[in-house]
């Protein structure tokens, strides 16, 4: 369950459109959500890393790890 607060033109604009295509304000708010996750989890993934950056393997490394001929 989620319960959100939205800025009275955003909740009158989503009210607008449930009203004009006869879906629920509901159905939209997860429509919006679903089509934005993945490029909100990318950017803050990509932000941490930015923030926190771990270890670096350079390609040598990498491919001796993984046991690869060039």
């Amino acid at each position: 369950m989620l319960a959100i607060r939205l800025p009275a033109e955003i909740e009158a604009r989503l009210i607008d459109l449930a009203t004009k295509t006869g879906r629920t304000k509901t159905f939209y708010a997860k429509e919006a959500i679903l089509e934005h996750l993945d490029e909100l989890e990318d950017k803050y993934l990509a932000l941490n890393r930015l923030e926190n950056p771990g270890k670096h393997w350079t390609l040598d490394e990498l491919e001796q790890d993984f046991d690869l001929d060039r």
